[in-house]
């Protein structure tokens, strides 16, 4: 098991090289977890303080994934790492709207500066959050990894939102993506 003081093995490879590496494709030994967490407001944390260089936060974001165990691990070609992630791994923070209607398409960037197409590729669902009964948007980033939708991105939501038929949504990509039923929104 690494120790906190620890570098990961294989990370520094990974420095050099452009892009997401395929870490779906590694399966290297689990090396036990690591006091790293990812709180709900998409901020990287070790050791209990905060990251503060995001460029380190981004690397590490871009070996990150989320495992059919339902375990969030941090993989690189010789060792997997386990983390705690408190909701999503990353947050939508901006929006950009181009066209409108149902030919709309909805760019949402993350905080480690990931931006998609709200589509098919990447869809957005709706959860209903416990004990508010209000509801938490999230959209698909990359393999299986979410952003939790900022509070503020889903007010602006809520102010592009359609009716069709019995629900209440947004348009995006030629994609309809249901929020909640139409009775239930209070115009």
């Amino acid at each position: 098991m690494p120790s906190a003081s620890e570098p990961i093995r294989g990370l520094g490879d990974l420095v050099k090289a452009k892009g997401v590496p395929p870490v779906e494709k590694w399966n290297p030994p689990f090396c036990g977890d690591i006091p790293m967490r990812i709180s709900a407001d998409g901020l990287w944390h070790y050791m209990n303080s905060p990251i503060g260089r995001q460029p380190l936060a981004k690397l590490f974001s871009s070996i990150l994934r989320l495992d059919d165990d339902g375990q969030y691990y941090l993989v690189t070609p010789v060792e997997k790492c386990g983390i705690k992630v408190d909701d999503a791994p990353f947050c939508a923070v901006r929006m950009r709207v181009e066209g409108d209607g149902t030919t709309q398409v909805l760019y949402l960037e993350t905080s480690m500066e990931d931006e998609v197409a709200v589509g098919l590729d990447h869809p957005l669902r709706f959860a209903n959050e416990a004990g508010t009964g209000g509801l938490k948007p999230y959209v698909l980033v990359r393999r299986n990894l979410e952003a939790l939708v900022s509070r503020a991105l889903f007010y602006d939501f809520v102010a592009l939102g359609k009716v069709e038929g019995e629900w209440f949504g947004l348009w995006s990509s030629g994609q309809f993506f249901p929020m909640q039923k139409a009775a239930d929104v209070q115009f």
